[in-house]
Order: C-alpha cells, then sequence, then structure tokens
C-alpha cells in the first residue's frame, strides 16, 4: 500500500541515498556507515518504508558458510517517485547533515 504521506526527515535522507543507486541491492549495515545513523533508527525506518510500497525487499540469495541471511533493499517504483519529487523540492527538505544536528537550526557562535 502506497501513502502520499511525507516521509520524516530521517526517511528522506534514506530515500534519497537509495536513490543515488536506484537499482542496485543495499544492506542495512552500509546504509547505517553511509549515513551516520545508527541501526535503531535506520532499521525502523526502511521497515515503515517497505510497508508503504517504497521499498522492495528481498532476503541475501547466497549466504557464506557460518554467517546469517542478511536483507537487502532497494526503491521500488513508487520509491523512485517519491525520490524525485524529494529532490526537485526546496532545499528546506532535510539532509543528512541537518538530520545529524550539523546545517541548520540556530547560527553557532563565531569560532565553533
Amino acid at each position: 500500500m502506497v501513502s502520499s504521506r511525507r516521509p520524516s526527515g530521517q526517511a528522506t535522507v534514506v530515500v534519497l541515498a537509495l536513490a543515488e543507486q536506484p537499482a542496485t541491492w543495499q544492506y542495512a549495515y552500509e546504509l547505517c556507515r553511509r549515513l551516520d545513523l545508527k541501526s535503531g533508527s535506520l532499521y525502523p525506518v526502511l521497515m515503515r518504508l517497505a510497508d508503504r510500497g517504497l521499498l522492495e525487499t528481498t532476503w541475501e540469495p547466497a549466504v557464506p558458510a557460518g554467517r546469517p541471511p542478511r536483507h537487502r533493499y532497494r526503491l521500488s517504483g513508487p520509491g523512485r517517485a517519491l525520490a524525485a519529487d524529494l529532490a526537485a523540492e526546496p532545499t528546506a527538505r532535510p539532509t543528512p547533515a541537518r538530520v545529524a544536528g550539523g546545517v541548520g537550526g540556530r547560527p553557532r557562535p563565531e569560532g565553533t
């Protein structure tokens, strides 16, 4: 089921990150490292996006011996459309630095 509701700041960052390589299956661990998000923040976002029909998920096809299988994620058709809409919006949308508390908000004092 695809919802017309706009995603949260972190979800927007995840959608835009996945849109950088929309046809490539990606692991959550790699997304955590790339976006500097903790898994406790990322996995709920991935589940919500998948529940809304914006992500495709699958299990890793070939699992090396001694390691459990992992989920892989990529944008679905509606997810790609949403990513295009988000990328076309004015810069008021969150960026990774804004979500992490870096840019935006109140100005920082000189020298910090």
